[in-house]
């Protein structure tokens, strides 16, 4: 769960462990029928074990040090299938949260009147967050991770 595995990042962040990316995942996303319930129950255990752990790292005085990102590694289709789910697709959200971030929506919204093949078109490439992030609060080159990519997204930092 990530509630476990954002308390363990915690509890090594706060020791002061030299560590400079941490990751943890959550399985169960791919639903394909019945979508609504486990779809809700999923993300309602992402947002409340993510709110504990921004909580604890602000009593810590350690919030600015720390930038969340929630991503998935896939989108959805737009459109429902016959179990009452969606199947794979091209397009998801991405979440960059942390107290350094100023809040609010990078990127275009997709728009569902210009779909490519039932998926919604993707308006922003996850390597140019995934390149801000490198850069921005790794302070890491993002070509020599990236192959040389040159996209970045300006993530408005305080």
């Amino acid at each position: 769960s990530p509630s476990r595995g954002l308390g363990d990042v915690y509890k090594r962040q706060a020791a002061g462990a030299p560590t400079r990316a941490w990751s943890v995942s959550l399985g169960g996303f791919d639903t394909h029928a019945n979508e609504a319930s486990a779809q809700s129950l999923l993300l309602a255990n992402v947002s409340d074990s993510v709110t504990r752990f921004l909580s604890s790292l602000k009593a810590s005085g350690r919030a600015s040090d720390v930038t969340v990102v929630i991503y998935s590694e896939f989108g959805r289709r737009v459109k429902a299938n016959a179990s009452q789910g969606t199947d794979h697709g091209t397009s998801g959200p991405v979440f960059v949260i942390g107290d350094r971030i100023n809040g609010g929506m990078y990127g275009d919204q997709p728009s569902l009147s210009k779909l490519v093949d039932g998926d919604l078109a993707v308006t922003t490439d996850f390597r140019d967050i995934y390149a801000s992030v490198l850069q921005n609060d790794l302070k890491s080159d993002p070509g020599q991770v990236l192959d040389g990519w040159k996209g970045r997204v300006n993530l408005l930092y305080k």
